[in-house]
């Protein structure tokens, strides 16, 4: 999978302002219940989904993580995934309970 990694605040504001359906999946490298969400949403994730995926290390970038649960109203857990499109939460799951084609469906 091409994962876009999330890295700034910056980052995050544009995606979270823009207009396009977007999918931040939280993620703690330390977790073995994070390591294996990931490793199977990766298997089920379909490439050519017009969603735009990106990565947040959770222990690299806390910061951008609590933004999210605030600006999404999504409270945090790892592993999670949110999904969304003009600030409209569409999906959002967490640990083995995200589903990929949930969020391309």
């Amino acid at each position: 999978m091409n994962w876009n990694e999330l890295t700034s605040l910056e980052q995050w504001n544009a995606l979270w302002n823009s207009n396009e359906r977007i999918l931040v999946f939280k993620h703690s490298t330390r977790c073995s219940i994070s390591k294996t969400a990931l490793a199977r949403f990766e298997r089920d994730w379909k490439d050519e989904s017009p969603i735009k995926a990106y990565y947040l290390d959770l222990l690299n970038h806390r910061d951008i993580s609590n933004q999210i649960a605030e600006d999404t109203g999504v409270f945090h857990e790892s592993p999670q995934a949110i999904a969304f499109e003009n600030k409209q939460v569409i999906y959002h799951s967490s640990h083995l309970s995200i589903v990929a084609g949930e969020i391309q469906a």
